[in-house]
């Protein structure tokens, strides 16, 4: 039997590698969506995404999403809290799954982080794009046909003109060399809206640019309104 099993959707590129590298494998089978939500801002947290963004790719997904809603500024036991009870009712609705991936592919302290936070609730973190070269992942996202846009960047570690970028292969070639292709370390974070994991892709395009925290540049990204003729 294939094993159940729900994925972290962060909106971006990483989570959507995962998402077809799951779709692919038949040990296992994807159930259902987990993202985290800002509800004072109604935006998937540290990217930005707006929900409708958010609603439309899950519908290009067609799965369901369980969201692990918190409050600004929320602390590490406020945002524990809201992603257990997602999983939660996750479980509900599921009462086989014991599995839920995430797209980290390096960072040892957040994938022992995960592991602590999951193992008292009798759940399993799966990692299935763990150790990975990242310039080669950045590749096959391209080459795969996987469309994304750099939501946000993180001013300390990559210059603020990059936020609002296609994420594509110029971007890949142009990426100072201190920085990771896949922004691993949290240099960068994108939306993804096309690809083989969407029936169709999604019509956006790009809204004002914000700084947050006097660091973080966001490029908002709204859904392009259909003309009528």
């Amino acid at each position: 039997m294939r094993t159940p099993v729900i994925v972290s959707w962060s909106g971006g590129k990483d989570s959507a590698l995962l998402l077809h590298h799951l779709r692919r494998d038949p040990q296992y089978e994807v159930i259902g969506l987990v993202t985290t939500v800002t509800a004072d801002y109604d935006r998937i947290s540290m990217h930005g995404i707006r929900r409708v963004i958010l609603d439309a790719q899950v519908i290009q997904l067609d799965l369901p999403l369980y969201e692990a809603t918190i409050p600004v500024a929320a602390s590490n036991t406020e945002y524990e809290a809201a992603f257990l009870a997602a999983l939660a009712r996750a479980r509900a609705a599921f009462p086989s799954v014991r599995t839920i991936a995430f797209g980290d592919l390096f960072l040892e302290d957040v994938r022992a982080y995960r592991e602590r936070l999951l193992a008292p609730h009798s759940w399993q973190a799966l990692f299935p794009l763990w150790g990975l070269d990242t310039a080669a992942l950045a590749r096959q996202f391209v080459a795969d046909g996987f469309r994304a846009i750099v939501c946000c960047v993180d001013t300390q570690q990559l210059a603020p003109e990059w936020a609002g970028r296609d994420y594509d292969s110029d971007f890949l070639d142009t990426l100072p060399h201190a920085v990771d292709p896949c922004g691993e370390r949290g240099e960068f974070h994108t939306c993804v809206y096309g690809g083989p994991i969407f029936g169709q892709p999604l019509a956006l395009e790009r809204g004002a640019r914000v700084r947050r925290d006097g660091r973080f540049e966001y490029c908002d990204l709204l859904v392009r309104a259909t003309r009528s003729l």
